[in-house]
């Protein structure tokens, strides 16, 4: 039963994302030409509803689906690991038009051609998985 509340949440959010046009690859790229502010108010918008729900779990003591505690734990500081990593992240954004969310949007709304990014990120996710103990932290 909970796979098919899952599948319904991420059907409705897909939905979401394509109606708003956070999938769409000309908003994608109006945003990195500085050209528009509708992705801006979109990641901005998320951004505080994402801070507004870890705040609202931590101060509430909210359970996750199954009960249990739901626990944050911190992440090292490394300057330069999340500039190095922000700048991949974005280079392959603004190269392929889509981050991770969008990309499956794109392939429910009939884009086949995004099946190539898809298997691309696979790769890139493997590779980063083989090299990860080998990068500084």
């Amino acid at each position: 039963m909970r796979t098919l509340i899952y599948l319904l949440i991420g059907i409705l959010f897909g939905i979401t994302m394509f109606k708003s046009e956070a999938a769409s690859w000309f908003r994608i790229y109006e945003m990195f030409k500085f050209e528009s502010f509708h992705m801006y108010g979109i990641i901005g918008s998320a951004l505080v509803l994402g801070i507004l729900v870890t705040q609202s779990i931590k101060r509430f003591d909210i359970k996750s689906f199954y009960g249990e505690k739901i626990v944050f734990t911190p992440k090292a500081k490394s300057f330069s690991r999340y500039l190095i990593g922000g700048i991949v992240f974005g280079l392959g954004w603004a190269l392929a038009g889509a981050c991770p969310g969008p990309m499956f949007t794109l392939v429910g709304a009939g884009y086949v051609p995004i099946l190539v990014v898809i298997a691309a990120a696979i790769v890139g996710t493997f590779a980063y998985g083989i090299v990860k103990d080998k990068i500084p932290h």
